[in-house]
């Protein structure tokens, strides 16, 4: 017998407005993610990618249909509930990187913790473990202006690993970096995925990076138009993994 779904939604839709100046961001969305699993989700402008979302990471609920987390019906919980559920589950990663500018990495990294109130040397000893989980040991005390935008994102997603979700969701992770940086934060979620088996749910207009991924949802118009498993994950064909699985 197969393992239930992580995640689960069920004929979701999302309407904003009423009347005649309704809009459907969402006109029925079917999609099933299981534990461990990577998953890039892609459309145009308009799609729904991004209120779906939402959606996933509690930030906003359906209008009508079933979102299961862990068999968990989210849609009947309370904004108090949801908000217990996301510091709890789920991790997220920005475009922007939404870093305080003057306060160093490790009290960037903290804040989740924080808000958990979590004391203080917990919070010193997991935000240095999250810090080294993404190869920013020795950069603790360094602010956001003395980082690179790799780097600065790698403190952002260092800041998502600290409360140990057992979901990442990364809303355009690569949009504000060159090619190469892009690249090393892809490289970066796959081994998160791959080694550590967190889920990673990644909205993306960017087919190269979308391509790291496990499964690509495609959304046109409100719906999932596609989803298709990716049988070679760019990390897996790399000519660097490749060469690293020689040795």
């Amino acid at each position: 017998m197969s393992a239930r779904p992580l995640i689960e939604l069920r004929a979701v839709t999302k309407t904003y407005g009423q009347g005649a100046t309704a809009l459907q961001a969402l006109k029925g969305v079917d999609l099933t993610i299981d534990a461990g699993d990577f998953v890039a989700i892609m459309g145009p402008s308009g799609s729904g990618k991004s209120t779906a979302m939402n959606v996933l990471g509690c930030l906003d609920t359906p209008t009508s249909g079933e979102y299961l987390f862990n068999d968990v019906h989210v849609e009947t919980l309370t904004r108090d509930q949801r908000a217990l559920l996301r510091r709890r589950y789920l991790g997220f990663v920005f475009q922007g990187f939404n870093l305080l500018a003057r306060t160093s990495a490790q009290e960037n990294v903290e804040l989740p913790l924080l808000y958990r109130g979590e004391p203080t040397k917990q919070r010193h000893v997991a935000a240095q473990k999250a810090l080294a989980s993404v190869g920013l040991a020795g950069w603790e005390h360094h602010t956001p202006a003395e980082l690179s935008g790799g780097q600065q994102q790698r403190v952002a997603i260092a800041r998502a690993l600290v409360t140990e979700p057992a979901v990442l969701l990364a809303d355009e992770p690569t949009g504000n970096l060159d090619t190469q940086r892009s690249r090393e934060i892809m490289h970066l979620l796959w081994q998160l995925n791959v080694d550590h088996g967190i889920t990673v749910l990644m909205v993306t207009h960017e087919a190269d990076m979308a391509a790291y991924a496990k499964r690509i949802v495609h959304f046109v118009d409100g719906v999932v138009d596609s989803d298709t498993r990716n049988p070679h994950p760019a990390e897996l064909t790399s000519p660097a993994t490749t060469a690293a699985k020689a040795t």
